[in-house]
């Protein structure tokens, strides 16, 4: 039996679980997540580590491995570190095993990957690093709107005529918006049109990798974001050559660190099995 811990640091929430990997069954134990609201990413990624222990009955010493993924490399209790890519790959399997690609959506960035059946990463390509795709530039949008966060998904599906945003530049997309609200655009019409552009740029990349007909699995803060996904859907739709479904979890935003955990218990066990053959030897 391998006892693992994943923490995966983001821009902007801490997500920690611990899985218990034996026979080849991998059984969630605990998760937590914190959001990081300008607080110390190192001190939340500790106390959702604790919050995870305590919930999962164990003790620190009784972890085989701590892994940890996106931006925390610099937690001074890790055992080992995955790329972020890595983990989403990973953890996207574990969430569904029919998924043959990942959208992994956060507050920075998009990023499609095509993974391999153990959820090893195969392509990949991410958005610019302009913001207007982003999860950052959506609670931007919605403060501005004097919508809470929540109320994002919800309020797009109920849109009639939406009205997609022409710049692909965050400064420029907000300035779009506010010229909406003058000229009358409903809130549900704009956060649509919003979703439509978003989903187009992230639809492009992932035909650029090779999606067709896939079982594409949403991570990351925006996989919760019904209005999104419903976006993606008909964005992937009128593509020439794609039949993808694209389908999100209630526990998608653990992905990263779920992976973490995984390839943290397969990386313990090799070593465990190398520390085997040498004292064999």
């Amino acid at each position: 039996m391998t006892l693992t811990a994943g923490i995966d640091v983001g821009t902007g929430a801490v997500k920690a679980v611990i899985f218990k990997v034996e026979d080849g069954v991998e059984t969630w134990l605990s998760r937590c997540t914190l959001r990081i609201r300008q607080r110390d990413p190192m001190q939340l990624a500790r106390e959702a580590f604790d919050q995870c222990l305590e919930d999962a009955g164990v003790k620190e010493s009784d972890l085989d491995y701590i892994a940890t993924t996106g931006e925390g490399e610099a937690i001074p209790f890790h055992t080992g570190h995955f790329y972020s890519m890595t983990s989403h790959a990973r953890g996207a399997r574990h969430l569904n095993p029919a998924t043959v690609a990942v959208l992994d959506c956060g507050a920075l960035h998009g990023r499609a990957i095509i993974t391999d059946e153990r959820g090893k990463v195969i392509n990949y390509k991410m958005t610019s690093q302009c913001a207007s795709g982003s999860g950052q530039f959506l609670e931007n949008i919605a403060r501005y709107l004097g919508i809470a966060q929540e109320e994002i998904g919800p309020l797009s599906l109920a849109s009639d005529d939406p009205e997609e945003v022409s710049s692909i530049c965050a400064v420029l997309a907000e300035t779009d918006v506010i010229n909406m609200v003058s000229r009358g655009i409903t809130s549900p019409n704009i956060l649509k049109g919003i979703h439509l552009s978003m989903a187009s740029r992230l639809a492009r990349l992932l035909k650029s990798i090779g999606v067709k007909n896939d079982l594409i699995m949403m991570t990351g803060g925006l996989a919760q974001d019904e209005g999104l996904c419903e976006a993606m859907r008909e964005q992937l739709a009128k593509m020439r050559g794609v039949d993808a479904e694209v389908v999100n979890h209630p526990d998608s935003i653990f992905a990263g660190a779920i992976g973490a955990a995984l390839w943290g218990a397969f990386r313990s066990e090799k070593l465990a099995a190398a520390g085997t053959l040498l004292k064999a030897s």
